[in-house]
């Protein structure tokens, strides 16, 4: 008994050392969080293995100008030899003419075993398709940095929401606080009669619709956090903390940003369009040059079996063959001509493609700059607008602890401060997110922001 109590101690002083662990937050930072997106969400690890397959299909194409060597084995029991009619006089030259012999070609065993060796020599499409291996490559690796760029852009936008609604929140626990200790006051008044009862109430109506509008906040954080997670590829049932805090200063510093010069190179959606345009003039040097010769070499090794009887261990004769071929494309109706005119058209449409995204590029700049602009300029009225409110709920106070302001004058400042907060917030979030297009419309955006 007293061994199992000493196990059980154990045990017991086991679990509260885990259990701390288990309980934990993990905290990240803005570019933590990227981070953790970038090596867990589900659509960058099937780009990478869409990457891998790239690398499976490039080793195939090299494969096959490589040696090819294959054995076979065949026992054959011929359960009905062939039959052919021979004229007589071949074999007797006193045979009636039309008088034929029925003769048996073959033996009713037989048996072929051998190894062969394929190699291609010259194939010009072959070559060509050598080369345009690090090029597919490039390829399936723009595949997996658009999907990088598209987690690094919902992650970051993400993340700011849930900053942006914690501050909210925020304000409005300081809305509340305040909104306590106005209405002490007012019973306090109330007490000595000053003011009526009425006036109480319509504080706590105003209270009660303050705690409504925190909890909605509450909600929307935790919905955040978990658009956040979500976006992260981490586990939607464990808890997280974002370390990250919104500073003026972050926010201040984007009135500085101008319109520069586009660096087209610089988006992923331009490099595969690019990439696209080298494979497809590729494809068209493939095509021209199927008019080559191929030239292959082949050699056998194997040996031959013949028996009257059931017996694979005797009577095998050997025989082996080398060759040289060589195929000659003579005339095909036209066939690789239309096949490299289908080619060259795709060619100009991946080029009026480029035109039309150099052109969106250049359109979206212009966008996310007029948005950031216009998103900063409603941000500094929202911004004075808010001190605004702050100042007239500071004396419409006053003026009705002195006696000489109502209780509705103070109910509308309260209303006109939170109208305020939540246009301020709104914009505050328009600004961020019009900054992150901004980058991503420059080619800024990258993974190692």
């Amino acid at each position: 008994a007293k061994r199992f109590r000493f196990l059980v101690v154990l045990l017991i002083i086991h679990q509260s050392s885990i259990l701390p662990q288990a309980n934990a937050q993990e905290a990240y930072t803005l570019k933590e969080a990227v981070q953790y997106g970038l090596k867990n969400t589900v659509s960058i690890k099937n780009a990478e293995v869409d990457a891998l397959a790239a690398e499976v299909s490039i080793k195939q194409i090299k494969a096959a100008g490589l040696p090819q060597i294959n054995g076979q084995f065949a026992y054959t029991a011929n359960v009905l030899i062939p039959t052919q009619l021979i004229e007589a006089k071949n074999f007797n030259p006193n045979a009636k003419d039309g008088e034929v012999m029925k003769l048996k070609f073959g033996v009713p065993w037989g048996g072929q075993a051998g190894i062969a060796l394929n190699q291609l020599i010259f194939d010009a499409t072959w070559l060509v398709g050598l080369r345009a291996a690090d090029t597919y490559r490039q390829l399936a690796g723009h595949g997996v940095t658009q999907s990088k760029l598209v987690v690094v852009e919902n992650v970051t936008k993400a993340y700011y929401s849930a900053l942006v609604a914690e501050e909210r929140a925020k304000l409005l626990d300081l809305n509340v606080g305040r909104l306590d200790s106005l209405i002490r006051d007012t019973k306090a008044m109330n007490a000595q009669g000053f003011v009526e009862k009425i006036d109480i109430d319509r504080l706590e109506v105003q209270r009660n619709n303050l705690i409504t509008e925190r909890q909605k906040i509450q909600n929307l954080i935790q919905l955040t956090y978990q658009l956040v997670k979500f976006q992260m590829g981490f586990p939607l049932q464990t808890p997280i903390i974002l370390k990250d805090k919104l500073s003026t200063a972050q926010v201040e510093s984007l009135a500085l940003v101008s319109l520069e010069t586009l660096n087209y190179e610089g988006r992923i959606e331009y490099k595969t369009l690019q990439t696209q345009r080298k494979l497809t003039e590729l494809d068209i040097e493939s095509k021209q040059k199927a008019y080559f010769p191929k030239v292959a070499f082949s050699g056998n090794l194997g040996a031959g079996h013949s028996n009257i009887r059931f017996n694979p261990f005797e009577r095998w004769f050997g025989a082996s063959a080398v060759s040289l071929g060589v195929q000659i494309p003579i005339y095909d109706s036209g066939l690789k001509k239309y096949q490299i005119e289908a080619a060259r058209l795709n060619l100009a449409k991946i080029d009026q493609s480029a035109n039309f995204l150099r052109q969106t590029f250049d359109l979206q700049a212009d966008q996310a700059l007029a948005n950031l602009r216009n998103g900063l300029q409603t941000l500094d009225i929202q911004k004075r607008n808010l001190a605004l409110a702050q100042e007239v709920l500071r004396v419409s106070k006053i003026k009705y602890t002195q006696g000489v302001g109502s209780n509705i004058e103070v109910l509308n400042a309260e209303t006109s401060v939170r109208e305020s907060q939540t246009n301020y917030f709104a914009s505050l979030y328009d600004v961020i997110i019009a900054k992150v297009d901004l980058d991503k419309a420059r080619g800024l955006l990258t993974v190692d922001n």
